[in-house]
């Protein structure tokens, strides 16, 4: 087992979370299951599953908190293929918000974002650095051929 491992809170949906999340990424696996009321059809009551061989935990507490963007999952994309496959997937029924960051269907917060950024955010030229951030603050889904871009400017 880990030693840190994500606790979400959910609202009577964690089987159709788990369904979601463990569709979307790869190295996946639904570990435990536990059902209070009538066996297999019981509810859940908790839950823990793994998305890219990251442990979670998952509560069926009601509806007394919900999540927020003060805790988000950060996504690090290689291509930009991967940027636009997980911003579709995890933003299908949830809101997309601005440099990379969207909410999904559950209320919960994602960055996608692409190697790239902190590549050439990070670079000692601050022009160029600065072109890139002044890029990313205009995009929702960040788009690493506009980044390099406005690296390359003059």
């Amino acid at each position: 087992m880990q030693k840190i491992t994500p606790f979400l809170w959910f609202n009577g949906n964690i089987e159709e979370a788990m369904t979601f999340y463990t569709s979307i990424f790869k190295n996946t696996k639904i570990n435990n299951v536990h059902r209070i009321g009538d066996g297999a059809g019981g509810k859940i009551l908790t839950a823990t599953f793994q998305l890219e061989n990251q442990e979670f935990m998952a509560l069926d507490g009601g509806p007394m908190f919900k999540f927020t963007p003060a805790i988000s999952f950060f996504v690090n994309c290689e291509t930009q293929e991967e940027v636009d496959n997980f911003w579709a997937k995890l933003s299908a029924g949830g809101s997309e918000d601005r440099c990379g960051w969207l909410k999904d269907k559950f209320g919960l917060s994602w960055q996608i974002i692409p190697s790239a950024l902190g590549k050439l955010m990070g670079d000692p030229d601050p022009v160029k650095s600065q072109n890139v951030m002044n890029a990313m603050l205009k995009m929702n889904k960040i788009e690493i051929k506009k980044l390099q871009e406005a690296y390359d400017q003059k």
